[in-house]
């Protein structure tokens, strides 16, 4: 049975050509790009070739780059690191959204013990953050502010250029953190056009290797290492150099760059048929992602009497991979607090299923899921003593 894979906002796979151009890393070239001789200068040359590459897709400095282990680490770098630079004995207030990933959400959660103020702004039904509750969230005290450019859940798409235009009508600076994750791949991410102090990206999104990521780091903008042991990205981020992995993530970003308009055209076509085969052949359901501001690839359903975790595993029985909301929360029993902020009921969000298609799929890999999950649904509303049309 030939697998079919619908969960790109998991992780995508790498691409062929990707993978060839980290080969030679794994072996001939094994140097530490912190070494001096000449086996440390061959993995140095390739390190800053990644990093420019890197810059090119943001359309920044290469020195406004520095590699990480991924956005989970870039996004706690930023949160905790601007609040060693400028927060430690002060009073210090952070404002990010009520959809953020665990990875924004959790360091909050954490700085708030440390006395760190954080508010948390509510979203409109569509998942969009409004800035009027943005201005009216700003204290004398805020240093930063943290929104996601596309939600990783329902992918929907954040104003981020238009927060940025009301954080410069400020007269005290306050800086401006995205994790642009999972928009790198559909979405222009030049950070002069958004209007950002730091930007985090990971490399297995956008068909790079796992385990390695970058952060952009706007001149002169105030961060402080958090871990140490160190000097390596002008003592940012202590640890050796993963030189393979972030040449990979070098080639993903230009060819990211290169293929988004074809690869948006192709997965926005293959979202198109699954929305309107599966709202045409299932009734009673939500479907929880706006077309007109969302990334190409998500599809966000929440089916009512179906459990999200039993048509998952139903659909996997029949070789087809998807996601009941972010990877990383998987396994936890509670409501995606996603669908919470955005109104959903805590019923109806247990029932939910997230489609995000990659530039592998096929419109063949549409028609199939469109003929397996009618049944798969009706059965387990068969099955659900207390579900009633």
């Amino acid at each position: 049975m030939k697998r079919i894979y619908f969960d790109h906002s998991a992780t995508t796979p790498v691409d062929k050509r990707v993978l060839k151009e980290m080969l030679p890393y794994f072996g001939e070239i094994f140097g530490n790009a912190s070494s001096m001789h000449s086996f440390g200068r061959e993995a140095y040359k390739a390190l800053e070739q990644a990093r420019g590459r890197v810059a090119g897709l943001l359309n920044c400095a290469p020195g406004e780059i520095i590699f990480t282990s991924g956005s989970t680490e870039s996004n706690n770098l930023v949160l905790r690191g601007i609040i060693k630079a400028l927060g430690e004995g002060k009073k210090a207030h952070i404002i990010t959204s009520s959809i953020e990933h665990d990875s924004v959400m959790e360091p909050c959660a954490d700085l708030e013990k440390q006395g760190v103020a954080v508010t948390y702004l509510p979203v409109k039904p569509s998942g969009v953050v409004d800035v009027g509750e943005l201005r009216k969230a700003i204290r004398p005290e805020t240093i930063l502010v943290s929104i996601m450019y596309a939600n990783n859940e329902v992918g929907v798409i954040q104003p981020i250029a238009e927060i940025a235009q009301e954080l410069s009508k400020r007269d005290k600076k306050i800086y401006f953190h995205t994790d642009a994750t999972q928009a790198v791949n559909a979405l222009d991410c030049d950070v002069n056009k958004l209007g950002v102090d730091f930007l985090s990206l990971s490399a297995h999104k956008i068909y790079g290797p796992k385990g390695v990521g970058a952060l952009f780091i706007k001149n002169k903008s105030p961060l402080k290492g958090i871990q140490l042991g160190g000097r390596q990205e002008k003592n940012l981020r202590s640890g050796t150099i993963n030189v393979s992995g972030i040449v990979g993530l070098g080639k993903a970003a230009e060819i990211a760059g290169e293929e988004r308009e074809k690869n948006n055209k192709k997965i926005g076509k293959l979202r198109q048929k699954l929305v309107k085969g599966i709202i045409k052949s299932i009734p009673d359901l939500l479907f929880n992602t706006d077309v007109n501001n969302s990334l190409p690839s998500h599809a966000h359903f929440s089916f009512r009497g179906a459990e999200g975790e039993s048509i998952l595993l139903y659909l996997d029985m029949e070789g087809i991979a998807v996601s009941t909301g972010s990877a990383c929360a998987s396994g936890s029993l509670e409501a995606s607090h996603v669908l919470s902020a955005m109104g959903v009921s805590e019923e109806i969000a247990h029932g939910s299923i997230r489609f995000s298609l990659g530039k592998y799929n096929t419109h063949a890999e549409i028609s199939k899921l469109l003929k397996k999950l009618p049944p798969i649904i009706g059965k387990l509303r068969k099955l659900n003593p207390i579900y009633k049309k």
